[in-house]
């Protein structure tokens, strides 16, 4: 068992856990989540003992071996393969002791220990690992320093699963993964055989995976039972407990207060008001749990509509350098209303792809051609890092939005939660999550009619990335997104293209059954399921394709009659004006007289009364739709 005892730690004057405690169950697998900044990290380095606890401690099992990525990824002119061999400590000595001992006896022990441990094994499951993180062979046996700071990073979780530790600590392995890599993990940590911690903000793996999660949160951890659904589920009722009991306090502590005012004064009654003030004083506050209000996403959707296909692509090939395509006879045709999923392993070319389809690539051979007057917003997380720390959103935001108001650049802004001080809060002090949702805004400014977003979660934690699942799903355009989150694919994406092999082709299937692909669990032996899977799941994504067309009709009608209410609603303004003050009249109502003015206000007050019910019955029709 693992316990956290008490743990208080402080940093740079912050208190960041605050007499914290849980007991971790033997052999558990607990999912550490949290706000980023909450603490999560700080909370992993103090188990493997790189911060020290100001009070309290972390208490676990003597000789427990406890295994953590290091902060600097490998390198040299090892190779992957042999790096992961080495990091089994054990094995490594033995084989070197088992080439020099001359001591038959315990020439016998070393051979017995390396059977026990399974070492005449390790170079297969080494190769196991290395393959489920996308290194195929020829990568296996290539120098370290040939690789990219990410790939590095790859190799050293291999090397981290392959030792094996009793206690397995992760801190977010899936942010240099793709999402084959991401899904292969998620298979071999369901079936680790030790104890697991690890923090993640993807709701699959934490659902997939883990039994437990430890909830960090204002300096304070709390273990619930089950996956992060189940997590969901019982924060939601423990926060309407807390609620119904916070209001119920309120009334009691205002009922004393009442109390104590009314009868302090008096001699009759002025010890039983000591007494309820003593209560007062006494009484503990209840906090209600509180959401962030900052977590906004709210993509401006197109005025105006173009007809299909946005982009077309005919046999085209695209690459970086002339006569060396990384994607050859390229078919494809985005719509309006297109919500795609690029899939494919890392390396493969979806990058290259949706940088061909926002015109930063050309191609060199076929044809491509786009709608007129389409815009397009383009996010990479390249975009994040060039920031400029020392400006402020506003600062940024007034640069590319040239020639606005002041108040079209701040409500812009405020669309993703800068609004106040946020939105002169320098870069730099930003955390990356903020910093990503800069990024979305300065790239949706003209209110694109095409978002292509790659890889967007990557600095979001959970509650963030749910925000901005609702955000797309309220957007008019159509979007086309790279991501290793199969949760916001499954919840934002209709139409899966695979990019693989030097091209892509549409995926017919479900996310499902794109993870049997990828782990090889299909049934060979039933061929009617796949069929039917793939018609249901095309099927399905049919139906919600008609369904975001509805609502972009829904939408469009509450939009027309919003606009036709505030055009009578002027109308009639003008009107009252030219009633009580005929000097300040408009010249066509100046005409008018008095009994003309108040025939014309009364017809258009009417058609405002079925405008306004209209547009009422437009906006309860969608909340239905979205429901």
């Amino acid at each position: 068992m693992l316990t956290i005892n008490g743990l208080t730690v402080r940093l740079g004057g912050r208190t960041i856990l605050d007499r914290a405690g849980a007991s971790l169950p033997p052999r558990s697998r607990v999912g550490l989540i949290g706000r980023n900044g909450a603490g999560k990290s700080t909370l992993m380095k103090v188990m493997i003992g790189q911060l020290e606890a100001d009070e309290g401690g972390i208490e676990m099992p003597r000789r427990t071996r406890v295994g953590y990525i290091a902060q600097e990824a490998p390198s040299g002119t090892a190779t992957p393969f042999d790096t992961v061999l080495a990091a089994d400590t054990e094995r490594a000595e033995l084989l070197a002791a088992s080439e020099t001992e001359q001591d038959p006896g315990k020439l016998g022990d070393i051979h017995e220990r390396l059977i026990a441990i399974d070492a005449y094994t390790a170079p297969a499951r080494a190769a196991r690992i290395l393959i489920g993180l996308g290194f195929d062979e020829a990568m296996q046996g290539q120098p370290l320093d040939s690789f990219s700071g990410g790939w590095k990073m790859r190799v050293a979780l291999a090397a981290l699963l392959f030792s094996n530790p009793d206690l397995l600590l992760l801190d977010e392995p899936s942010n240099h993964l793709d999402l084959e890599a991401t899904m292969w993990l998620e298979s071999f940590l369901r079936a680790y055989p030790g104890q697991l911690v690890v923090i993640s903000h993807e709701r699959d793996l934490l659902n997939n995976v883990v039994d437990h999660i430890l909830h960090l949160e204002g300096g304070k951890v709390t273990l619930y039972p089950g996956g992060y659904d189940d997590f969901e589920r019982q924060r939601a009722e423990r926060a309407a407990q807390l609620a119904a009991a916070k209001a119920a306090q309120d009334a009691q502590r205002a009922k004393l207060q009442d109390y104590v005012a009314r009868n302090s004064a008096r001699a009759s009654t002025a010890k039983q008001a000591q007494s309820r003030a003593k209560q007062l004083a006494r009484m503990q506050p209840i906090v209600a749990i509180t959401e962030d209000p900052s977590l906004v996403f709210d993509f401006p959707s197109p005025a105006d509509e173009l007809k299909p296909p946005l982009i077309t692509l005919d046999l085209a090939s695209v690459g970086y350098a002339p006569g060396e395509p990384v994607l050859r006879r390229l078919n494809l045709r985005i719509d309006p209303d297109d919500r795609i999923a690029l899939l494919g392993r890392n390396g493969n070319g979806k990058t290259t792809l949706a940088r061909l389809l926002a015109a930063q690539l050309k191609p060199e051979d076929g044809a491509m051609a786009f709608a007129g007057k389409m815009r397009v917003g383009y996010f990479t997380q390249y975009q994040v890092e060039e920031l400029d720390g020392s400006d402020t959103p506003l600062g940024h935001m007034t640069r590319v939005m040239t020639g606005k108001t002041p108040g079209a650049v701040r409500a812009q802004l405020g669309r993703f939660g800068f609004t106040g001080n946020k939105a002169t809060t320098e870069v730099g002090k930003l955390s990356g999550g903020e910093r990503a949702r800069l990024a979305l805004a300065l790239i949706t400014r003209e209110a694109p009619h095409l978002l292509i977003l790659d890889e967007p979660t990557n600095h979001l934690d959970v509650d963030a990335r749910e925000a901005l699942v609702q955000a797309l799903n309220g957007f008019d355009g159509a979007v086309l997104i790279v991501s290793h989150d199969r949760h916001m694919l499954e919840l934002t994406a209709d139409r899966l293209v695979l990019v693989d092999n030097g091209t892509a082709r549409d995926f017919d299937g479900s996310m499902d059954d794109y993870v049997a692909f990828i782990l090889g669990k299909s049934a060979a032996n039933d061929d009617a399921k796949p069929a039917a899977k793939s018609k249901d799941a095309k099927s399905a994504r049919q139906e919600a394709a008609r369904a975001r067309e509805a609502q972009a009709v829904l939408r469009k009608t509450a939009k027309d009659h919003e606009a036709r209410a505030a055009k009578l609603a002027q109308q009639i303004s003008a009107i009252d004006r030219a009633m009580f003050d005929p000097a300040s009249a408009e010249p066509a109502l100046a005409k008018l007289t008095m009994g003309d003015l108040s025939q014309r206000r009364g017809k258009l007050a009417a058609e405002l009364e079925s405008v306004e019910a209209a547009w009422m019955e437009a906006l309860e029709a969608i909340e239905t739709a979205a429901a």
